[in-house]
């Protein structure tokens, strides 16, 4: 039974069905808003089997107090859903127009090694109301391998949540990352004590559940919900700080530290770049430049000494008799 209810199901499955099989589908951010789109659809234009100009033009202008960036997250699946139709002869619609993104002006929280420790110390310190249920079990043993992942992988969070089995490589210690934001399939070499410690959970998970499809299940066959993991991360950080901060950060905090790590040891500061951002799944250097320039000093003065010969040279220096 579909789950869209407008007249315009069928066309919306067949998207769907060749979004997935393209590996370029987000149930989360898509998903949700085609669900929304679909049901604006049914409610204003009931029995409607044909995409109309209106229904476009009324669903994607920008709301009332919607900033850009909410509008162009509401608004891109259908955007990407009319250049598939149009690329198949299937639509003249035109698409609306998308607003400009906003620049976010955002600063992640910058962890300490004693915050991390601590952090930590309360994940593997964490107690079960009851030990009898594999449902807390399950959170007791995920708590301080999941955390630990993200701060030595760099990985994002739904990387992390929707990890199969399958694509970690115990042996080697090679992670095969394929639900990434880029679509694109990029790979995660562990540290050796992550990799120890991804072998002794991936036993005791075994033994709750033989043949699971998920690293970290949420049932034989399921994942850690986005709830999940912000829940028990806002549950593990009230114990260290209450300082604002998200699991996400955990992230931010892995790019940081090797920028800065890559001066402090004389790595090739270029050939240091390219192997962060291929592991962190960028699909350029100048991605990850960009995200972290602003967050770690280090980076912005080896790109003002890479890069300030040449900009002299465009713009040179000029004497203060001839300024005034």
């Amino acid at each position: 039974m579909s789950e869209y209810n407008s007249g315009l199901s069928c066309l919306f499955e067949k998207f769907v069905r060749y979004r997935k099989a393209c590996n370029k589908w987000n149930d989360v951010s898509y998903g949700l808003n085609l669900l929304l789109f679909d049901r604006y659809c049914a409610a204003a234009f009931p029995g409607e089997t044909i995409l109309r100009q209106e229904m476009i033009d009324q669903w994607c202008t920008q709301r009332k107090g919607e900033s850009n960036n909410s509008c162009i997250s509401r608004i891109f699946v259908i955007v990407t859903f009319i250049r598939y139709l149009q690329e198949r002869g299937l639509t003249t619609i035109q698409c609306p127009i998308i607003p400009t993104a906003e620049r976010r002006q955002y600063v992640p929280h910058f962890f300490t090694h004693e915050e991390l420790k601590h952090f930590f110390d309360a994940c593997d310190n964490y107690r079960p109301y009851n030990f009898r249920t594999n449902t807390n079990l399950r959170v007791k043993y995920t708590l301080p391998v999941f955390f630990r992942l993200l701060y030595s992988s760099g990985m994002r969070t739904t990387e992390a949540r929707e990890l199969r089995r399958r694509d970690v490589d115990l042996a080697s210690g090679v992670v095969t990352i394929k639900n990434t934001k880029g679509y694109e399939e990029h790979f995660v070499v562990l540290h050796e004590s992550m990799l120890v410690l991804m072998r002794e959970y991936d036993q005791v998970m075994e033994k709750m559940y033989s043949d699971r499809t998920y690293f970290f299940p949420n049932g034989k066959e399921s994942f850690f919900s986005r709830t999940w993991v912000a829940r028990y991360f806002k549950k593990m950080w009230k114990q260290v700080s209450d300082a604002p901060a998200l699991p996400y950060e955990l992230r931010h905090n892995y790019a940081i530290e090797n920028i800065d790590r890559f001066l402090d040891e004389g790595m090739s500061f270029d050939d240091s770049m390219i192997y962060l951002s291929k592991s962190m799944g960028h699909t350029s250097v100048e991605i990850t430049a960009r995200n972290y320039y602003h967050l770690a000093p280090s980076l912005s003065e080896v790109l003002q000494k890479h890069t300030e010969a040449g900009f002299n040279e465009l713009i040179p220096e000029v004497d203060d008799e001839e300024v005034q």
